[in-house]
């Protein structure tokens, strides 16, 4: 096995990289910390020494992911808020896709597991805080509205996880049902 020198927070990030790419293509029971390992031609000792366990590995890919989603998706009072939300949700659709084994393992298998949870919890609250924060909504409002974000926001992670586990409607169906819930919930509650 040939290694390649790196400092331990270039090692941190190319073990997460490959992780990354076994997870998205492999449920996470079909994932060994032994491939991991062979993958980044590293011992599974020094593997261990970055990563305790295979959750603890999880999690770093999972935040990772949940950051650079976050950064895709920056707010900004110049153009209409609908449109950043349809691309917004375009980018989480998108990741969604192409990394479906990682996204149920954060969703299903890992659904209890309190730092995979503290991650999403994380995102869904800085995404809140946004959309709240461009909305130019009043203080009077400004409840109604975080709950009613916060409530579009958990019907669209699991609305997008019955989409990767049943196959049972379209990519466009999620798309606009998403879309949909969220304006007929703004729009019921006045607050737009």
């Amino acid at each position: 096995m040939t290694r390649t020198r790196l400092t331990a927070e270039e090692r941190r990030r190319q073990l997460v990289d490959v992780g990354a790419s076994l997870f998205a293509v492999k449920p996470y029971d079909d994932v060994s910390m032994e491939d991991i390992a062979e993958r980044g031609q590293i011992s599974r000792a020094l593997l261990y020494r970055h990563f305790p366990t295979k959750r603890d590995l999880f999690a770093a890919i999972y935040r990772q992911a949940a950051d650079g989603l976050l950064a895709k998706t920056e707010l900004d009072t110049s153009t209409p808020l609908a449109e950043q939300i349809a691309a917004g949700l375009e980018a989480h659709i998108d990741y969604f896709a192409a990394n479906r084994n990682t996204v149920l393992a954060a969703n299903r298998t890992l659904a209890g597991d309190p730092i995979i949870q503290s991650i999403i919890e994380g995102e869904l609250d800085e995404l809140r805080r946004r959309l709240i924060d461009v909305s130019g909504v009043d203080a009077e409002h400004r409840q109604m509205l975080s709950s009613v974000v916060m409530s579009w926001l958990v019907f669209v992670r699991v609305l997008t996880v019955e989409w990767l586990t049943d196959d049972a409607f379209s990519r466009a169906q999620l798309r606009d049902a998403s879309l949909g819930a969220l304006l007929g919930a703004l729009e019921m509650a006045k607050v737009l």
